[in-house]
C-alpha cells in the first residue's frame, strides 16, 4: 500500500489546536489515567503548561469541595 497521500507524523492540522474544552477533557482524563497517546502528544506539543496547571488546580479544588460537602452531609445526617 502506498503512503504517498498520508501526511507525515509531525503534521499538525488546524483541528489539532488545544482549546478550552480539550484542556478540560485532558485534565479530566488525567484524573482517571485514560488519556490516549495521541491526545497526550497534542497537549505537550501544542498546549501551554500554565493552562493545564490552572485547569488541574481548579479541578482538584472542585473535587475536594465535593468530597468535603459529601462528608459534612453524611456526618450531619448520621
Amino acid at each position: 500500500m502506498s503512503t504517498h497521500n498520508q501526511p507525515p507524523e509531525d503534521f499538525h492540522s488546524p483541528n489539532d489546536d488545544v482549546t478550552f474544552f480539550t484542556i478540560l477533557k485532558s485534565v479530566f482524563s488525567s484524573f482517571f489515567g485514560v488519556q490516549s497517546n495521541a491526545n497526550r502528544k497534542r497537549d505537550f506539543e501544542s498546549g501551554k503548561f500554565w493552562h493545564f496547571f490552572f485547569a488541574g488546580l481548579i479541578f482538584v479544588m472542585i473535587f475536594l469541595a465535593i468530597i468535603w460537602g459529601a462528608v459534612n452531609y453524611l456526618i450531619a445526617t448520621a
